[in-house]
């Protein structure tokens, strides 16, 4: 019971992080660069906070450390640029769906072992996203920034696996990022309010610094394919915190998706014996 609660705040954590963008920058609260950068350092904050209190600020060395900050980077300001248009809800199932077809993508081009289960999955997914994306419209560009965005993800956690300390590695990515999204600031300053702060702060510092933390914590006792269904919930919780908080009703076209990426994604997660 109690893995379960801490995997379900975890996901809670997750959705949240839609939900706070959307309230910020769907509202015309803060620029989408300025929330990106502000979550960036608020996460490198509370990240670097917890290795010092855990046991000093470890180094974990230069394996990964190139793609994972770019992959950072791409994924915080192409998740911050979509939710000037997407719901709370369509954006994580664009996230979710995009970041799982990048990994299964890696694992392809690493020439490891897929077996056609995870192949099916992949390819249901896909279609998924598609049709969530046919009927765009002036949204279009939006979901390209959220697709973007998921292929950062994805690249960012092909880029973390292997690695001894997760928490380490995602503070130093997180302390790596930040110079750089500072100088995109500078270049391209945006408006800003203080609500609109506020809750990149709590973003960058909470659902996703503790979020990131609590997730490591539950993960090795979870497993990979628990972990990957586990994540299925996420699109589901962002859309329901959509419609309490913003009032934002998902049409047709999102549950039909939903169920087609989620479904792809659980099949594709399953254990199968080799052989």
């Amino acid at each position: 019971m109690r893995l379960f609660l801490l995997t379900a705040l975890a996901m809670l954590a997750f959705a949240a992080n839609s939900v706070l963008n959307r309230m910020a920058v769907g509202a015309g609260r803060i620029d989408p660069v300025v929330f990106a950068v502000v979550r960036l350092a608020a996460g490198a904050g509370m990240l670097a906070l917890l290795l010092v209190v855990r046991r000093g600020m470890v180094w974990p060395g230069w394996r990964g450390r190139v793609p994972g900050v770019l992959g950072l980077l791409v994924y915080l300001f192409g998740f911050s640029g979509a939710y000037l248009a997407l719901d709370a809800g369509t954006g994580a199932l664009i996230l979710f769906g995009v970041v799982q077809v990048t990994m299964f993508a890696g694992a392809y081009l690493a020439r490891e072992v897929v077996p056609l289960p995870r192949v099916a999955g992949a390819a249901l997914a896909l279609v998924g996203l598609a049709v969530l994306l046919a009927p765009s419209g002036g949204a279009l560009g939006p979901m390209l920034l959220m697709a973007g965005a998921g292929v950062g993800w994805g690249i960012y956690s092909l880029a973390g696996r292997g690695q001894r300390d997760a928490l380490a590695a995602t503070a130093w990515n997180f302390l790596l990022a930040l110079p750089v999204g500072l100088a995109v600031l500078v270049i391209w300053p945006g408006a800003w309010t203080v609500p609109g702060v506020a809750l990149a702060a709590v973003s960058g510092a909470v659902t996703s610094g503790l979020g990131y933390a609590l997730w490591y914590a539950v993960v090795p006792r979870l497993g990979a394919a628990r972990a990957a269904v586990a994540q299925l919930s996420v699109p589901l919780m962002a859309s329901a915190g959509g419609f309490v908080l913003l009032g934002e009703v998902p049409g047709a076209a999102f549950w039909l998706a939903c169920a087609l990426v989620l479904g792809g994604v659980a099949l594709a997660s399953r254990t199968h014996r080799a052989g």
